[in-house]
């Protein structure tokens, strides 16, 4: 589950003037995304992933909170069963240097160096586009009573999984509404960003995880 978020959030023209307008048009949203986000100190939001794959006979909804500490490059990432948000499934959490991955269930912490581990720094995830992805604007699409802006990301790396990433962004916001990823078996994952809160208040010990906090959890260092 952490990579397939943290892979978050093309159509290829075979006119090349065309292709060009579009990616200076691409570019310049996805900035302003970027930049708005890199103006704030903390970042919390809470999102609904849908997971389907017909193929495998998979469809899913989980419900997630994210919360960034943006200049730091630090990050705790839930995952709960329901939508009342009372069955924590997973957490994900790193203080820029190490990570920790506690599942409830298995009563277990695992810990890596944040530097080592796989996919992307859900950090990062609203800039994701900016290192190893090509991207196109193709143009408008109205959702739930409103008009978003879409932009289509493909990895510069042919080999990854997830070969298409569309992004809903609301232009007014500048702000990422929706990405839908692809996967290569036939996968589809689909996150909506219910709710995006700058600059909250977060506690000093939030991007830290203390197994003694957790009775009979055991540590599984992988460092």
């Amino acid at each position: 589950m952490k990579n397939l978020f943290a892979y978050l959030i093309i159509l290829i023209s075979t006119a090349p003037t065309a292709l060009a307008q579009k990616d200076a048009d691409a570019k310049a949203i996805l900035s302003g995304v970027g930049q708005k986000y890199r103006s704030y100190n903390t970042v919390k939001s809470d999102f609904t992933l849908t997971i389907a794959n017909p193929q495998e006979g998979v469809n899913q909804t989980q419900n997630g909170t994210l919360i960034t500490q943006v200049k730091a490059n630090k990050y705790k990432l839930s995952f709960f069963s329901n939508t009342t948000k009372k069955a924590l499934t997973q957490e994900i959490i790193s203080d820029g240097k190490t990570q920790w991955t506690y599942m409830p269930a298995q009563k277990e912490v695992q810990i890596n160096d944040a530097n080592t581990t796989e996919g992307i720094n859900p950090a990062q995830i609203f800039t994701l586009y900016e290192k190893g992805y090509k991207y196109i604007y193709t143009g408008l699409q109205k959702q739930a009573g409103k008009t978003y802006q879409v932009v289509e990301l493909t990895p510069t790396d042919a080999k990854q999984s997830i070969f298409k990433i569309r992004l809903l962004i609301d232009k007014m916001k500048k702000q990422i509404y929706n990405a839908q990823l692809f996967d290569k078996n036939g996968g589809r994952y689909n996150y909506t960003i219910n709710t995006f809160t700058p600059d909250v208040s977060v506690a000093a010990n939030t991007f830290t995880f203390n197994p003694k906090a957790y009775t009979g959890v055991e540590v599984v260092d992988l460092r």
